[in-house]
């Protein structure tokens, strides 16, 4: 996969997470907090600026309360 593919699949992915957070009414502090993560990390992860870990991932989502495939679908 080259760089600009990458960095679709990131912003496509925060994208995603931006709007199951906001659908929660969950900011990203409180997003951030309950995930045990920094909320610059979640802010970065959802402009696309992070490739995310799987554990993250799926704190994220176990957070969100949905799967970690839901975070992938579009």
């Amino acid at each position: 996969m080259d760089k600009q593919n990458e960095t679709q699949l990131q912003k496509c992915f925060g994208a995603r997470v931006r709007e199951l957070r906001k659908q929660k009414e969950l900011s990203q502090e409180s997003l951030a907090l309950n995930c045990n993560l920094d909320r610059t990390y979640i802010g970065s992860v959802e402009r696309g600026e992070r490739n995310i870990s799987l554990l993250n991932i799926h704190k994220i989502a176990a957070e969100l309360g949905v799967s970690v495939k839901e975070l992938f679908d579009d």
